[in-house]
């Protein structure tokens, strides 16, 4: 049984919208992390898709690029938002303004 290219690409759309929501309306740091994140992943799986439609593996080296970028970007950023906490006692976006002069 074949799944079809389409029912990818839509799933891949509606993780990458439901990531967009998530960071364009969450005020919560880990939250919009986490959006972050679930782009990153719906990106993967587009890659994914083609790469096995197309019968090319350059998509899949692509998604291992993408997942070590994305392990490296998970520390970095883990690290900030944990100095942000202990400088500021809150992860609401709105209340850090450490850039501010």
């Amino acid at each position: 049984m074949h799944v079809p290219l389409s029912y990818y690409l839509i799933l891949s759309a509606i993780l990458f919208g439901l990531g967009v929501l998530g960071f364009l309306l969450k005020r919560n740091i880990i939250a919009i992390f986490m959006s972050l994140e679930l782009m990153l992943n719906a990106v993967n799986l587009s890659f994914v898709a083609f790469s096995y439609a197309w019968q090319q593996i350059s998509g899949q080296i692509f998604v291992f690029f993408v997942i070590v970028v994305a392990a490296a970007e998970a520390a970095v950023g883990l690290a900030i938002i944990i100095m942000i906490f202990r400088n500021r006692a809150s992860l609401n976006i709105e209340r850090i303004n450490l850039m501010k002069l």
